[in-house]
């Protein structure tokens, strides 16, 4: 699953002047706390989950992503954390976090704004405003529901009350 950001991240490399960089998931990074001399940036995305208990799956368009990000300059290279934010099943009593599961496009369209982000406050270039939207498939159905969303309870949701 990691191989897929990795993928992505690859593609836009180029971008990132002659430093390696790598992302690793870490669901332990938290809003508003990156490590020091790190940066955060969050984003939001279309992505699938799936009930590990009843097997029901279900879509949202607001799945929020955090990024913790540094580069060590005299290295040349650069780190990249990211937590996926879950969301549990509204049909199961014992329902678990479950992981969402983007499409590639949108791991595509979120990696593209994270390295948009590095650039700037990395390698301060000044890039403009332009912002690729993601993309929709299957179906959503009903409001957000912040109850079963673990960015809501962490306070990091855009739809959080």
């Amino acid at each position: 699953m990691i191989s897929l950001w990795n993928g992505s991240l690859q593609e836009k490399i180029s971008e990132l002047h002659d430093d390696s960089w790598n992302i690793e998931i870490d669901e332990t990074i938290e809003e508003h706390r990156p490590a020091r001399d790190w940066q955060q940036y969050i984003s939001g995305s279309f992505a699938q989950f799936k009930c590990s208990l009843c097997k029901k799956g279900w879509g949202s368009k607001r799945v929020q992503v955090l990024f913790h990000f540094h580069l060590n300059a005299a290295r040349n290279r650069g780190t990249i954390k990211v937590r996926r934010y879950k969301q549990k099943c509204r049909r199961c009593t014992e329902a678990q976090w479950e992981d969402p599961n983007f499409p590639l496009e949108n791991i595509d369209v979120l990696i593209e704004r994270l390295v948009r982000n590095i650039r700037m406050k990395c390698y301060r270039e000044d890039l403009g405003q332009t912002n690729r939207s993601s993309v929709f498939s299957g179906k959503v159905n009903g409001p957000h529901e912040s109850a079963h969303c673990e960015a809501c309870h962490k306070g990091v949701c855009s739809q959080a009350s």
